[in-house]
């Protein structure tokens, strides 16, 4: 059974943001899948770049274990997304607004994604966010 664009930016966003588990955000991939961030610069503590499921589960992995000590998690209930679905079925963009409680005021980070789909895997990401935010 194929997977809709929610189930699949759902799984995707739970594995990652929220449980920070590289093996099961991994398995979201294609075994050829590509995960790009286009946005980061050379040299910065997060790749612009990683090819295929075994590079995404370890460099996921080695960054979800540098951010242990970060106990920010999204605030579910202010946070919210948008999905559009384009005139291809296997591309949707999905506009992300994650808020984290701060000390003092919420910290609100707004990105977008474009996912590309094979087989109701990820085939292709482009994940456009700060580039600070993985310093």
């Amino acid at each position: 059974m194929s997977r809709t664009p929610q189930q699949i930016f759902e799984r995707y966003v739970y594995a990652g943001a929220i449980t920070r588990n590289a093996d099961a955000l991994a398995e979201n991939f294609t075994e050829d899948g590509v995960f790009e961030a286009p946005l980061i610069s050379a040299g910065a503590g997060f790749p612009s770049r990683m090819v295929g499921r075994e590079e995404i589960r370890s460099v996921m992995a080695a960054y979800y274990e540098r951010q242990a000590s970060d106990n920010r998690a999204p605030n579910l209930e202010k946070s919210g997304y948008v999905l559009h679905t384009t005139s291809d079925p296997d591309v949707f963009i999905a506009e992300v607004d994650t808020v984290f409680d701060g000390d003092r005021e919420d910290v609100s980070v707004s990105l977008v994604q474009i996912f590309r789909i094979r087989d109701g895997k990820i085939a292709r990401l482009r994940d456009y966010f700060a580039p600070d935010l993985v310093s």
